[in-house]
C-alpha cells in the first residue's frame, strides 16, 4: 500500500476541519502552509477548504508550493472542496487515507478532532507493526496532544503496548520546528524498515 521513501518529498497533514477552531490555531496551519511552500515539499491533505486543513492549503497555495488534495465526493460540499489546487475525488473514506498514505514521505498532525484522532491512530499503529519508518510529527501548543500521550504512556505501563512504541514520533510546540524535525527524522538506507515496501 505505500513505499518507503529515500527522501522527504511530500508530507501528508493531518488536521482539524473546524471553521470554529481557536484563530490562533488557523494562524499556525497557514504559517505550516507557507513553510512547506518554502521548504519545496508537497502539502497533501484531506482535499477541504474548512478549518485548519482549508488554511494550511490555501497558504502553501499562494506561497508557491504545490498541494494535492484527496475528498470523497460525500465531503465535496461539506468540507468545501477546495479547486484551486489539484484534487483526487474519491469514493471512501478508506481510498483517501489509502492514497495520502502512499503519496506521503512524511506526516504532520495538527490539532484536530476525532477524524484527526482516527487517522493519527491508525498510522502509528501501522508504524507499530513496522509496516512504515515514515517521520510523524505533531504540533502541540499549550500542550494540545499530551492527554493523547498519556493514553498511549498508559497502555504502554499496562504492557499493552511496547514501551519502545512512544519513540515512533516526534512532538513540538512551536510551528517553525515541524519541517526541521520531519527532516531529522527521515530514515534512510539501512535505517529504513525491511518490511516497509508494502502495506496490506
Amino acid at each position: 500500500m505505500g513505499r518507503q521513501p529515500d527522501r522527504l518529498d511530500s508530507v501528508c497533514v493531518f488536521c482539524g476541519s473546524s471553521d470554529a477552531a481557536d484563530p490562533a490555531l488557523l494562524a499556525s496551519a497557514a504559517t505550516l502552509g507557507r513553510e512547506l511552500a518554502g521548504a519545496g515539499l508537497t502539502m497533501i491533505y484531506g482535499g477541504g477548504g474548512v478549518g485548519l486543513m482549508g488554511a494550511c492549503a490555501i497558504a502553501a497555495h499562494e506561497a508557491g508550493g504545490k498541494v494535492l488534495g484527496v475528498i470523497p465526493h460525500f465531503l465535496k460540499e461539506k468540507e468545501r472542496r477546495l479547486d484551486v489546487v489539484e484534487t483526487i475525488v474519491v469514493s471512501s473514506m478508506h481510498e483517501r487515507k489509502q492514497i495520502m498514505f502512499e503519496r506521503s514521505d512524511g506526516f504532520v498532525v495538527l490539532p484536530g478532532g476525532i477524524g484527526t484522532l482516527e487517522e493519527v491512530v491508525e498510522l502509528l499503529s501501522w508504524r507499530r507493526l513496522d509496516l512504515h519508518v515514515k517521520p510523524v510529527v505533531f504540533y502541540s501548543p499549550d500542550g494540545f496532544w499530551e492527554p493523547l500521550f498519556k493514553l498511549f504512556q498508559h497502555t504502554v505501563d499496562h504492557q499493552l503496548t511496547p514501551a519502545s512504541f512512544m519513540d515512533t514520533w516526534t512532538s513540538v510546540s512551536r510551528i517553525e520546528d515541524i519541517v526541521p524535525a520531519l527532516l531529522r527524522a527521515q530514515p534512510v538506507g539501512e535505517d529504513a524498515a525491511p518490511g516497509a515496501a508494502r502495506l496490506t
